[in-house]
């Protein structure tokens, strides 16, 4: 049992945490805010938020507001010039899990020269060690979905290749995070649920990862067992505050999965959809693929009593065999309205199911390494065609 416990980041967890910003040291004086591209941050006044709070702490700020649900290089390049350009000595993420992503992004490329894929590995990645130390990053999340205000992970994708890649190292921890569960009741019934199952599967990648240790199983179960128990309430009622505090403290507990285990294939494949098709989102095509994803480790007996385990978590107390996890699954698909999810309908086709495997593959093939199965890509492909609607 060697395991290593390291998360550099404090934690205001709570409604209406973030009314306590200003009372932190915060890790400068000019902040970049990052928002998204929307009108949902400003609308609901959590910019607004953010911003007195800021003036309270006498920190000075600019505002960066063009981060897409599948966040781009473009977008990061642009971001760390105007931090440059502003004299801002940290960064601010205040959205879901691309604006934090790209917060993270920027925070490396406004003190590093070059280009974020001289850094990134996989792909057409250069692999460079990352020389100076990005600036500081405050998470503040508005979303439960990727867990990254609890991981140092960041994912960007490259647009005139496709190549949709992970990035992170002990320097991309956020210092200070914000989960303010008030901040996620207008978050519309579909998005929650695709954001919980993201959380969700996190957690189910992390405890099936070969890596996974005494830590991250933890941590994994507790969040599964929150989001089976709470998020079909969170998607019929986004203002049943229980409920989306549950969730985003299973989000939240998965993103220390993500530091302490990790995610397997599940993940890769779901970015080569996303990589060709943007307007996917990550969580939807994670969905898509889950059941013939999990049902090939459960007929194949890879991980019979961690799926049992996983089964319990979710609800089904009786589990006694690996396919009822994948029974439970589809339960909670169906308890969130979301278990007609169709490929078609975001432009994917049958012709290119092949080419995903590919750049699943080339891009984020790490992840096939820490599965707890072979996955060829015939395997691959079969899981791609059998979720394929």
């Amino acid at each position: 049992m060697h395991s290593t416990f390291f998360l550099p980041t404090k934690i205001l967890f709570g409604s209406h945490s973030l009314q306590k910003l200003s009372e932190q040291q915060l890790p400068g004086k000019r902040a970049l805010i990052v928002i998204s591209s929307g009108k949902s941050t400003r609308s609901f006044g959590y910019l607004d938020q953010v911003e007195d709070q800021l003036k309270k702490a006498n920190v000075s700020y600019e505002v960066f507001d063009k981060i897409l649900p599948n966040p781009i290089l473009s977008h990061v390049r642009e971001g760390a010039a105007f931090a440059r350009e502003k004299g801002c000595d940290f960064v601010i993420g205040l959205g879901g899990g691309s604006v934090i992503d790209s917060a993270k992004a920027i925070a490396i490329m406004a003190t590093n020269e070059g280009n974020l894929w001289d850094y990134i590995h996989g792909g057409s990645g250069k692999g460079k060690p990352m020389l100076k130390k990005p600036l500081p990053v405050v998470a503040i999340t508005t979303t439960a979905g990727t867990g990254t205000e609890a991981d140092p992970w960041l994912v960007i994708t490259k647009e005139e290749t496709n190549e949709k890649i992970g990035y992170g190292n002990d320097e991309t921890f956020p210092v200070l995070s914000i989960v303010d569960p008030t901040l996620m009741v207008s978050v519309p019934p579909h998005l929650t649920a695709y954001q919980g199952f993201d959380a969700l599967f996190h957690s189910t990648e992390g405890y099936l990862n070969k890596i996974a240790n005494t830590f991250s199983d933890q941590y994994s179960l507790e969040a599964i067992r929150l989001i089976g128990k709470s998020l079909p309430a969170a998607v019929k009622d986004g203002k049943d505050l229980k409920a989306r505090e549950d969730v985003a403290m299973a989000n939240t507990l998965a993103g220390m999965v993500e530091t302490f285990s990790g995610c397997i294939s599940e993940h890769s494949l779901e970015h080569a959809m996303s990589a060709y098709h943007p307007e996917l989102p990550h969580g939807a095509g994670l969905i898509m693929i889950s059941k013939a994803y999990y049902t090939h480790i459960a007929e194949n007996h890879i991980a019979d009593d961690r799926m049992i385990a996983m089964a319990k978590a979710l609800g089904k107390a009786d589990a006694k065999d690996a396919m009822d996890f994948v029974h439970a699954l589809v339960a909670l698909q169906k308890a969130c309205a979301v278990d007609d999810l169709k490929m078609s309908k975001y432009g994917i086709t049958e012709e290119e199911l092949p080419l995903m495997v590919q750049n699943a593959r080339e891009n984020m093939g790490g992840l096939f390494g820490v599965d707890p199965m072979t996955l060829t890509d015939g395997d691959c492909l079969k899981i791609y065609q059998q979720s394929f609607r």
